[in-house]
């Protein structure tokens, strides 16, 4: 069993940056291939960022190719998500899982139905 908890959320002007963290918890984090998530009012989750247990590959949703980026520290059983040029957009609860099911497939990272673990969110908001 792993818990999650993500922090870091908060509200910022578009063009600004906010890291958000996933502490884990549990059962060894550091196994995991783990993610981003977020979901906006009134729109489906998304997945926005996965990373491998070592944190040597990662992939990207297109609407933030080159301004977020995933990174873990394992010694810390912690994951981050750096965000840069933020837009209103962006807004949204973001959401880590871990655990990933089933890895088969180059977007597998990014499925919302393909982790065991999630936390609770934190919310991101950009105005304009």
């Amino acid at each position: 069993q792993v818990q999650l908890v993500e922090s870091g959320g908060g509200s910022v002007q578009a063009g600004g940056s906010l890291r958000l963290s996933c502490a884990a918890s549990g059962s060894p984090h550091s196994w995991y291939s783990s993610a981003w998530f977020r979901q906006a009012p009134e729109k489906e989750r998304e997945g926005v960022a996965g990373i491998d247990a070592t944190g040597s590959t990662s992939t990207y949703a297109d609407s933030v190719k080159g301004r977020f980026t995933i990174s873990r520290d394992n010694d810390k059983n912690t994951m981050y998500l750096e965000m840069h040029s933020l837009r209103p957009e962006d807004t949204a609860t973001y959401y880590c899982a871990a655990y990933l099911i089933d890895p088969k497939g180059s977007l597998a990272r990014l499925r919302i139905d393909n982790y065991k673990y999630w936390g609770q969110g934190t919310q991101v908001t950009v105005s304009s």
